[in-house]
């Protein structure tokens, strides 16, 4: 089957790459001159490798990453560092954390020479039909793959969009040049419309991440001046994190998620997966792993179809899948960083307050429910 993939990002590499294990002729195109990947570090959780494993790719994962905080003391932190939420060790006994850019250069190597397309802005047909679009040029296909971001112009083409709902709130991220001693304790830290997070990644290096409640698209004139005064004083060893990473390296963007859910992620001969289809908040850590499980997902699928009347079945059959799972993360993404980033003093407290009382395992169960990812055998 030839299939075109539009968007070079973690959901469309990991389809590209696994659909060309099983056979299937696949170019990507990437509108970016030099594909690469931003956002400094990703967290894998058990489901996201169960389905890197099922399409052949939990090997060249493991090789880059670190499974460091499933030994770590992990949960949630206030500014102080007092614990709030412990995690059981079973919460994150899966999880590895890997840096994105060499999960994005590790994707990249494996696809056949020749496949990734850059420089290229791609547009879907508005019927649906499998045609790519680039610069007035037309290309057919058996199958396009929708992985073209939150931001994604082909979901609008596809008259699928529902639009984009600012969180309320601004990330940075960082990664550190040099050795932090974690004293074996990672997570989060929660403060008033304010959260820091930790993640050990290979090569005793840091991943660090920032939020803020502010309006969308702010300015700063300084962005790690900004984060240390916001977050310079808070418990050890945050302020050495900062310290640790070079001006240069620290960056930022505003947080959106879908303003509702999509009514579907097909049309015609046209698919889309992760952020394309169900850009949500981060903060259960699974916007990229619901990618990887849509990408395994299609794939398992599409070795069952021997004819178009089969494949129309099998579009069905992901919509079905994916749609009911992703929502349902979707919406309690949302409500975790509402929670998250509530900034109101009274707010704040009981929030904290009831974390505490919260039994460690009641937040591990949660999480182990999320992380339950079925093939479609």
């Amino acid at each position: 089957m030839r299939i075109a993939v539009i968007g070079a990002g973690i959901a469309g590499l990991v389809a590209a790459c696994s659909l060309q294990q099983d056979g299937h002729e696949v170019t990507v195109y990437e509108q970016r001159p030099y594909p690469s990947a931003e956002g400094a570090g990703i967290t894998l959780f058990g489901n996201a490798m169960t389905a890197l494993e099922a399409v052949g790719l939990g090997q060249l994962i493991r090789n880059i990453s670190s499974t460091a905080m499933s030994n770590m003391r992990t949960g949630q932190r206030d500014p102080s560092g007092q614990w709030l939420v412990n995690l059981p060790p079973g919460a994150v006994a899966s999880l590895y954390s890997v840096h994105r850019v060499e999960l994005h250069r590790a994707l990249s190597k494996r696809l056949v020479s020749g496949t990734l397309l850059t420089n290229k802005r791609a547009l879907v047909s508005a019927d649906g039909s499998p045609s790519v679009w680039v610069e007035d040029v037309a290309s057919t296909y058996d199958l396009v793959i929708v992985a073209d971001g939150v931001n994604s112009p082909n979901r609008r083409v596809l008259g699928l969009d529902t639009g984009l709902r600012y969180s309320g709130y601004t990330a940075w991220r960082g990664v550190t040049a040099s050795p932090i001693d974690l004293d074996n304790a990672a997570g989060e830290t929660w403060g008033r419309g304010r959260i820091f997070g930790l993640v050990p990644l290979p090569n005793d290096r840091l991943y660090w991440f920032a939020t803020l409640n502010t309006s969308a698209q702010m300015i700063f004139d300084n962005e790690p001046h900004v984060v240390s005064q916001y977050f310079g004083h808070w418990h050890s060893p945050i302020p050495a994190c900062l310290a640790a990473t070079p001006h240069n390296q620290v960056v930022r963007h505003d947080v959106y998620d879908l303003a509702k859910p999509l009514s579907s992620f097909t049309k015609g001969r046209a698919v889309l997966m992760g952020d394309a289809a169900h850009a949500m908040a981060p903060n259960l850590g699974q916007g990229a792993a619901q990618g990887i499980e849509d990408a395994a997902t299609l794939t398992l699928l599409l070795r069952s179809v021997r004819s178009g009347r089969q494949l129309g079945q099998t579009l069905a059959s992901y919509h079905r899948l994916r749609s009911k799972r992703t929502t349902a993360i979707w919406r309690q993404s949302r409500y975790m960083g509402a929670m998250a980033q509530a900034d109101g003093a009274i707010t704040t407290s009981l929030r904290d307050v009831v974390m505490r009382l919260a039994p460690g395992w009641l937040a591990g169960a949660a999480s182990a429910r999320i992380q339950k990812w079925s093939r479609p055998d």
